[in-house]
């Protein structure tokens, strides 16, 4: 594990060896992506890192399922349709996908580009989750990955992805995740360098008095509780039920749900009225701007399994909420116990706790000390990084 984490670092290698950045106005960028747009996740991520490649002066191309000449995406209303029109997309991405984003890169042969999901092409590759390290967390893993063909279907991919030559570099989000990497898959070719992920500290701020009002009516819960938000889309895995069930130790606090398909809320409803919470706690459903319902919020919690990163805690720490979060992604790096939020086991009643705590002081020092935490890790400075990188992968090819 220590060879993995001195390869995840750049800056551990030989005083020689240390790139010079690129100058970004001489720099051709593809990101490949399925889809690129403002707003959370993978989708989001590509997004800032245009924006600040743009804004060095850099041009920047996108490669996304769009682009490749995907067929029209099918409307589903049920569980079933959803999931099996989720598998044809990263199927399609992978195998037709890949060959027309190689051709798409042969005619730009001075771009470096930067893939995000499912393509097996790009000298980088984000690793925005390592599906085999998920499924593990939740157990029963061989049983979760023969259910799902899908899944079967990821781990040869990334087999491929990890142990070939698709790639020349890949982004770890943290330190742990490229520990991860490395003991999932033994041999990484492709070089290993940590590179987390950013937050937009001008669009995830603190709510003005007038913003908070507003976007707390909007949910309709009780004024006088105090609201924690969990933001995610896979109610199991970012441990949903655990959130429901802490609200029985924590009688003043309500809960904000954002994300999940209509089955999963209506399963989810279900469970909270089942443990005699249901009235403290309001689905909103997926939102594509979720600002709001952070505004709305005095807390964060998300007890997950497993995350590579967790865009959520640097979402929230911007907004100027304590988060109370298991040790996953990058909340063990970002969180301060009882300065900025919790660390907290997958056991309800300890979330509970801690939601009670917090329901009992006054936040607006916890807000400060969150705030300061996400300013630390702006697109801007992360952007830099990957010219770094960029820089270093130049340098290795004109050894070669």
């Amino acid at each position: 594990m220590a060879a993995a984490s001195e390869a995840s670092n750049a800056s551990e290698l030989p005083d020689a060896l240390h790139p010079t950045s690129l100058p970004a106005t001489s720099l051709h960028i593809v990101q490949i992506a399925p889809a690129i747009s403002r707003g959370s996740g993978v989708e989001g991520v590509a997004f800032n890192l245009e924006r600040e490649f743009r804004a060095r002066g850099a041009t920047v191309e996108r490669f996304t399922a769009a682009t490749a000449g995907r067929p029209r995406r099918r409307s589903r209303k049920s569980a079933i349709g959803m999931h099996l029109e989720r598998a044809r997309s990263v199927v399609w991405f992978s195998t037709v996908g890949t060959a027309r984003a190689r051709r798409f890169l042969a005619e730009r042969p001075d771009a470096i580009s930067i893939c995000h999901n499912d393509a097996l092409a790009g000298d980088v590759y984000i690793n925005h989750g390592l599906l085999q390290v998920a499924m593990r967390a939740r157990g029963n893993y061989f049983w979760r990955m023969v259910r799902n063909p899908v899944h079967l279907f990821t781990a040869a991919r990334d087999r491929v992805r990890y142990r070939g030559r698709a790639h020349r570099a890949v982004v770890a989000l943290t330190e742990h995740e490229a520990e991860l990497l490395v003991s999932t898959y033994g041999r990484v070719r492709p070089l290993i360098r940590v590179i987390p992920n950013g937050v937009d500290t001008q669009v995830f701020r603190p709510a003005t008095s007038k913003e908070r009002a507003v976007a707390r009516a909007r949910i309709g819960l009780p004024k006088d509780l105090m609201l924690a938000l969990f933001v995610g889309h896979e109610f199991e895995r970012k441990g949903l039920p655990l959130a429901i069930e802490a609200l029985r130790h924590a009688p003043d606090v309500g809960l904000v749900v954002v994300g999940g398909t209509p089955a999963m809320i209506r399963q989810a409803e279900e469970m909270a009225r089942c443990g005699g919470v249901g009235d403290r706690v309001a689905f909103v459903g997926p939102h594509q701007d979720v600002v709001p319902f952070y505004h709305a919020s005095d807390v964060f919690v998300l007890p997950s399994y497993y995350e590579s990163s967790g865009l959520v805690f640097l979402e929230a720490l911007a907004c100027g909420l304590p988060v109370v979060a298991t040790r996953v992604g990058f909340a063990p790096e970002l969180i301060t116990h009882g300065e900025n939020g919790y660390l907290v086991d997958r056991d309800s009643a300890a979330i509970g706790r801690y939601l009670h705590e917090l329901s009992q002081q006054d936040l607006s020092g916890w807000g400060e000390r969150a705030r300061r935490t996400a300013e630390q890790h702006g697109w801007p400075a992360i952007a830099d990084r990957y010219l770094d990188l960029f820089a270093e992968l130049r340098d290795l090819k004109g050894r070669r």
